[in-house]
């Protein structure tokens, strides 16, 4: 049987014939390979140099190979925080004519790490607790897309820090599966095998001594299993709140916000007894919130502001009788969008005079007034109109903010 080579890109197979794929990965020479650490693998795994890609290689047999290939191309499409499918290669030989394993060909995630490589210093209980959560993110994110792992582990993970915490990604989806949704069975399968792999992985660390005396691994393993009902009921429960008070909503998108989540899309139902509220949360890249507001409203604002107004947007946005996600005889949401700068973002912006704005942009002035707005809302325990929160914010915050630039005198 002839060598190929089935990829993504149809760059990748001129690249990755430049390999030796009559040998066996255990015998590929140095010159082949990049001195990457690897974690702990029932296959033989080696990282190579394609061009100017870093590859892992994994020797597997041909159904498995095509299969995980597969569904880390299904987890891409999902935007879930995976390894990038590259290539399978089949019909390999040896120079004898033996027939060799095929390999799934990955890309290496640039700056990540496997856990026993983090572990050769003794990690801090605080840095495994930030371990934990990023683990823990990744199997809910998984599970709300369909997918149960069927082995989730320290072992099947890389790490990557990001901004003082830590991101997971799946490595190894050979024993998942993708289902349109999955059952509160499917999902407490995955958790008790994430609770048993976990503790079984830092009982070995601990064993050679790479554990913190501190650390006990059956609690580590259990608190997985706690963080993940944590953030699975967050993100998923339906919340009924009273007709306008919609400071709730907002309430329930900063929780959403500090457990690392983003709403995508909000969907606010009508009802006799209040309004019923649905979240579909989406964790987001860097700059997500700055590309989107702009795009949407020509506004240029930083991350966090970007975040604050468009949250706002998509509140304001729920209330429009012509909002209709889906619908193509609802209104765009780009129409929408330019309706909300003209009609609520410029003229409450425009309320607060010139003068006493300072160094601050229409963009911080106006997540300052609805940080005011969450305020005397939630003191009120209602919905305060925007008319009031300037008025407000100009009497009682703006004086005591110039008092507090003011310089001082000897």
């Amino acid at each position: 049987m002839a060598l190929q080579i089935s990829a993504t890109n149809p760059e990748h197979p001129a690249l990755l014939l430049e390999l030796p794929w009559q040998l066996p990965l255990e015998q590929w020479p140095e010159e082949y390979l990049v001195p990457l650490p690897r974690g702990i693998s029932r296959h033989v795994v080696r990282y190579a140099r394609a061009g100017e890609e870093v590859i892992a290689v994994k020797e597997l047999a041909e159904r498995p190979a095509l299969r995980e290939y597969q569904l880390l191309r299904d987890l891409d499409r999902l935007a879930i925080p995976a390894v990038d499918a590259l290539a399978v290669v089949t019909g390999r030989t040896g120079t004898a004519g033996e027939e060799l394993e095929p390999v799934l060909v990955t890309r290496h995630l640039g700056g990540s790490l496997p856990y026993r490589s983090m572990f050769e210093t003794t990690l801090r209980p605080a840095t495994m607790h930030r371990l934990m959560d990023a683990l823990a993110v990744l199997l809910v994110r998984l599970h709300l897309a369909g997918f149960a792992w069927g082995d989730c582990s320290l072992s099947n993970t890389l790490f990557r820090r990001d901004a003082g915490a830590y991101a997971a990604y799946l490595v190894d989806a050979e024993t998942g599966d993708l289902h349109p949704r999955l059952s509160p069975g499917q999902r407490d399968y995955d958790l008790e095998l994430a609770r048993v792999n976990i503790s079984g992985e830092l009982l070995d660390l601990e064993a050679s001594g790479a554990l913190h005396p501190s650390v006990d691994p059956i609690d580590f393993g259990t608190e997985i299993c706690a963080r993940y009902r944590t953030l699975w009921e967050e993100l998923t429960r339906t919340s009924v709140y009273p007709a306008g008070k919609y400071h709730y909503i907002e309430r329930r998108i900063r929780r959403l916000n500090d457990l690392g989540f983003d709403v995508a899309e909000m969907q606010i139902e009508h009802a006799s007894t209040g309004d019923t509220v649905t979240f579909v949360p989406k964790v987001v890249d860097a700059g997500h919130h700055q590309r989107q507001l702009l795009r949407l409203t020509g506004l240029d604002a930083e991350e966090n502001q970007a975040r604050r107004l468009l949250n706002d947007l998509e509140s304001w946005m729920a209330t429009q009788e012509d909002y209709a996600p889906g619908d193509p005889l609802g209104a765009r949401p780009e129409v929408l969008a330019h309706r909300w700068v003209r009609e609520v973002f410029r003229p409450t912006v425009r309320a607060v005079p010139p003068e006493l704005r300072g160094s601050m942009d229409p963009a911080e002035i106006y997540h300052e007034l609805l940080e005011h707005r969450w305020y005397l809302s939630e003191r009120a325990q209602h919905e305060i109109g925007l008319d009031t929160v300037v008025e407000d914010y100009i009497l009682n915050i703006l004086p005591r903010a110039r008092e507090t630039l003011q310089p001082t005198s000897d």
